[in-house]
């Protein structure tokens, strides 16, 4: 068990620092790092998924590689520029509606994101839920405008009811992320109506076997997104792209570049090089050095980790409160 704190390149989500903890099993390496806000319950599905790694694995790849896009935050134009051309991929993901006056400066971004990929480049954007319908259907017209074309806009507004009437509002793409994995029931939620594209991140979900569940039941073509993990959690992400029947749009699970340090030796870090992630033939395992250059400094901080453990622990143990499908899984 071993808690760690990585300071990234950019700051995304709000954070500088991604915070978490490593765990081995029988099988191999986990990790649960749920995001300081969420609930235990929430925190107990990431460690399903990170018990899953540990002790039975994954199924087996249908590919080999992973096509993924480059992720730009919300930082200056400049900033955005130089994340594309640095990647080699062909298609970026930016975040937009950082705060509730940010339009022009999401404009900017994606007008550079453009630039830097050129004409034949895909742009998706992803809200993360803060706009409501009226802001939604303004803001895609918007950036519609600058980027030319919009692969889809991820996750606009917050409930079902508002991203079914943005996508009969506007022609671009809607995504679904936080509706599906935020649900109390990921396989019951009725997107028929409201999303193109379902956005899978087997992390909060409970593992690859439950997500490939949850992606069945959307009806929907899928993109596997990660859940800022380092190369052990992300590989859970590939094994899930991996194992998926079709595979039709570049995934994002380019995140790990976000990261200073990784906690695996460099030339099995799950870092994409020119826009593909390789499927590694045994999941990775941590370097010791690495380890020691990440591990978490304040003693404080990874007691409190260790204590946010345990309860995640009690609740898989406790049938009536553990993730629903977690142990058929």
């Amino acid at each position: 068990m071993v808690p760690y704190a990585i300071e990234m390149t950019d700051r995304f989500r709000g954070i500088t620092v991604r915070e978490g903890i490593l765990l081995s099993g029988p099988l191999g390496w986990g990790e649960f790092c749920p995001f300081p806000e969420y609930d235990d319950a929430i925190a107990a599905r990431w460690l399903a998924t990170a018990v899953e790694a540990c002790t039975v694995g994954w199924p087996g790849p249908l590919r080999d590689a992973i096509p993924v896009n480059c992720i730009v935050p919300a930082v200056t134009p400049e900033r955005a520029a130089e994340l594309v051309v640095a990647s080699g991929c062909s298609t970026a993901k930016v975040k937009v509606a950082e705060r509730p006056d940010s339009l022009g400066e999401d404009l900017a971004r994606v007008e550079a994101v453009r630039s830097a990929l050129g004409p034949e480049g895909a742009i998706r954007v992803d809200a993360n839920a803060r706009w409501d319908a009226d802001q939604a259907v303004h803001a895609l017209r918007e950036l519609t405008r600058v980027a030319g074309e919009l692969e889809y806009a991820e996750q606009p507004c917050r409930t079902v009811e508002e991203l079914a009437e943005v996508r009969r509002r506007v022609d671009v793409r809607i995504a679904a992320d936080e509706s599906i994995r935020q649900a109390a029931d990921p396989t019951r939620v009725p997107l028929q109506e409201a999303a193109d594209v379902a956005v899978i991140k087997c992390t909060p979900l409970g593992g690859v076997r439950r997500a490939l569940e949850v992606a069945e039941s959307t009806g929907l073509p899928c993109v596997v997104s990660s859940a800022l993990e380092t190369s052990i959690g992300m590989a859970a992400q590939v094994a899930l792209a991996a194992a998926l029947p079709e595979l039709p749009f570049a995934c994002g699970l380019g995140t790990v570049s976000l990261f200073r340090e990784d906690v695996v030796r460099d030339g099995e870090s799950l870092r994409p090089q020119k826009g593909f992630i390789r499927v590694p033939g045994a999941a990775p395992v941590p370097d010791r050095t690495a380890l020691v250059s990440v591990g978490m400094p304040d003693p404080v901080r990874s007691a409190w980790w260790r204590a946010r453990l345990g309860r995640a622990i009690d609740r898989l143990s406790d049938p009536s409160a553990a993730p629903q499908g977690w142990r058929k899984a």
